[in-house]
């Protein structure tokens, strides 16, 4: 493959960090995105120089439009990335009749919010180009909904309706926009989760793993041989159908 550009919005950690790693393997250049952990961004950086590939450390808030216009929009005035990972977002988890004002919109903001704000500053350099792929990061909890998460459900479900959307606005433009759905990943936001009554519900008997996601993730991104558009990939186990 030639070399060409992956932005990976969400990198330094879990899902994104596999993402990162994979696309790299793949022969991406990549750029990657973080908000605060500085130190976990790095050791990406690392482990990607170590195989050989190239990483640009680009921290900046995607809940915050002027942020991502001055920093992204300013880089893809000179080099509009090939692929668009977005993958950034946060659980602010409650019932829905205690939940907070601000549980409500931090969740919104950033896995909502956040889409528009990326993307706005990176599609009209794809459109001109007549050439790009985008690939949202969702929930199996925006496909079914989940008690205790009405904020995170809204929040992938308007992902998952947004790429579908925006699938039937670019796709004559050669732009290719789908979503990799994923349900209980062996990550961080995880930890806590009782195994002992999760499990049972999982036909594969497993938590998935981040590279699980990131070699599907890395499919659309790679694959030459490409039909598939405005899809939602669920990568869950069988735990929904």
């Amino acid at each position: 493959m030639d070399k060409k550009l992956a932005l990976v919005i969400g990198g330094s950690r879990g899902i994104g960090r596999a993402i990162a790693l994979k696309l790299s393997e793949s022969g991406f250049d990549i750029w990657l995105n973080y908000r605060s952990n500085h130190e976990a961004a790095k050791s990406v950086k690392l482990e990607i120089e170590k195989q050989k590939g190239s990483c640009e450390l680009i921290p900046f808030d995607i809940s915050d439009y002027d942020a991502v216009s001055d920093i992204l929009g300013a880089k893809v005035k000179t080099q509009v990335p090939d692929v668009v990972v977005f993958n950034a977002g946060i659980a602010r988890d409650n019932l829905m009749v205690f939940m907070t004002k601000d549980e409500w919109d931090s969740v919104i903001r950033t896995n909502l919010d956040g889409f528009y704000n990326v993307i706005n500053n990176v599609l009209f350099g794809m459109i001109s180009k007549k050439h790009g792929r985008i690939i949202a990061v969702s929930s199996t909890s925006g496909e079914t909904g989940q008690a205790g998460q009405v904020n995170y459900s809204a929040s992938k479900a308007g992902l998952i309706g947004a790429a579908k959307s925006l699938a039937r606005e670019v796709g004559k433009r050669k732009i290719f926009v789908n979503v990799v759905s994923p349900g209980v990943i062996d990550t961080e936001m995880t930890t806590d989760l009782p195994k002992d009554k999760i499990l049972p519900l999982i036909p594969l008997n497993r938590y998935g793993t981040p590279e699980d996601v990131a070699s599907v993730v890395n499919f659309l991104a790679c694959e030459k041989n490409m039909y598939i558009q405005g899809q939602v990939i669920s990568v869950n186990g069988g735990l929904s159908t």
